[in-house]
């Protein structure tokens, strides 16, 4: 008797597994299948080429143009990347291997802390302090790339420093008491030993945190300056294509309003070639 309640348990969890599943995958399914329908029409009307190459965004004389766009994403995106990054793979490092358990207890709860402070907090944040530093420093209204790419790279230190901790603790000791007994020291038996074991998680945070970079709006919207055309420099004002969306749905109509949902593909485009790049490296790893 109890095996069959047993019996009967196992397949009702299993049941529930799989449209747990399902109920996911039909949401991704669904997203990808109301901006494809309603963006691709959009870019065939406009064109291909004027709508992903052309440089001036003006809906009101029938110009939409995002590659202003597309280029403010991925500078402020590698801008993210590069602050955040090392900063948060370095962290995660001493956090695994070096730090000491009662410094732990308050770096861990602090770091996740970072991770659960809403979006615009950051924005407010960077417009009250790192905007105004920019602006003294360098002597420009203190909008721009280099603001928003310090402030993403704030932002994805708790994903980065989250996952790439993870995986360097998921390394088997044995790897490391081997490099010990071979005669290396601590430090080299982590950055030669510990570090590459960890690749592929390490890999992993990198991409979530890219993820996050290229996904965030509100906070961006508030030290980028919002401005649609190729910046010159770090320093100049940026629009990027999240920013874009929102600034201008609110009162978008007809081709305007399709217009903007066609960024939303080309944005859903990146986070999946970035993804499947993951996925191409992670499969060359093992």
């Amino acid at each position: 008797m109890n095996k069959n309640v047993n019996a009967v348990k196992e397949i009702g969890m299993k049941i529930v597994f799989l449209a747990a599943a399902c109920v996911s995958i039909a949401a991704v399914v669904l997203i990808c299948l109301f901006l494809f329908v309603s963006g691709i029409p959009a870019i065939a009307e406009i064109g291909a080429g004027s709508f992903l190459l052309g440089s001036r965004w003006k809906p009101l004389s029938g110009l939409y143009g995002i590659f202003p766009m597309i280029v403010g994403s991925l500078y402020v995106t590698a801008g993210a990347v590069l602050i955040g990054v090392p900063i948060g793979i370095l962290t995660a490092v001493y956090l695994a291997e070096f730090c000491r358990p009662s410094v732990y207890r308050i770096l861990k709860p602090a770091i996740e802390l970072l991770a659960g402070i809403p979006s615009i907090v950051y924005g407010f944040f960077g417009l009250m302090v790192i905007v105004p530093e920019v602006q003294r420093i360098f002597g420009t209204s203190g909008k721009g790339v280099l603001s928003a790419s310090v402030l993403l790279g704030i932002m994805i230190l708790p994903t980065v420093i989250g996952v790439t901790e993870a995986a360097v603790r998921a390394v088997p000791g044995n790897y490391y008491e081997g490099s010990l007994a071979l005669g290396a020291t601590h430090e080299r038996s982590v950055f030669r030993v510990m570090i590459p074991a960890a690749g592929s998680g390490i890999v992993a945070g990198v991409v979530l945190g890219i993820g996050r970079a290229i996904g965030e709006t509100m906070a961006v919207i508030m030290v980028a300056g919002n401005q649609a055309v190729i910046p010159k420099n770090v320093l100049s004002g940026v629009r990027t294509m999240t920013a874009n969306i929102v600034l201008e749905m609110g009162y978008a109509a007809d081709l305007h309003r399709d217009a903007l949902i066609a960024t939303a593909v080309v944005l859903l485009v990146f986070i999946l070639l970035i993804n499947l790049s993951f996925s191409l490296l992670k499969g060359r790893n093992l």
